[in-house]
């Protein structure tokens, strides 16, 4: 999850700690991670630092094709390719409720299985 510096008002609705606890011990993900700009460098060092193992990766968080755009070096330095190896998910003006909904259906969409 990228919460854009944590002021963002489209975060508002939400409790980011509610919906990424909810995330990593309700849902079938590896990890759950809260960063607070995956568009800056930090957030580029990141993404190559976690990118190293090769898996997908969901990020809720704005919108998508603003994602990709973002995230598009990171993926690339990896030789991987952002459109095939991320889900972008806009989660802004949600609550915690529906933005957990959102990750489950992304996850189901995946195919990723219920026992990780």
């Amino acid at each position: 999850m990228c919460v854009c510096t944590g002021k963002c008002p489209g975060f508002s609705k939400m409790d980011i700690w509610d919906f990424i606890n909810r995330a990593r011990v309700e849902l079938p993900v590896e990890f759950g991670v809260i960063h607070p700009q995956l568009c800056e460098q930090d957030g580029d060092r990141f993404l190559g630092d976690f990118l190293e193992a090769k898996r997908p990766l969901v990020i809720a968080a704005c919108a998508p094709n603003m994602q990709y755009k973002m995230f598009r070096d990171a993926f690339a330095s990896k030789g991987m390719d952002v459109r095939k190896n991320m889900t972008p998910l806009d989660i802004r003006d949600m609550s915690t409720e529906e933005a957990v909904e959102k990750v489950a259906a992304a996850l189901r969409e995946m195919g990723v299985k219920e026992d990780v």
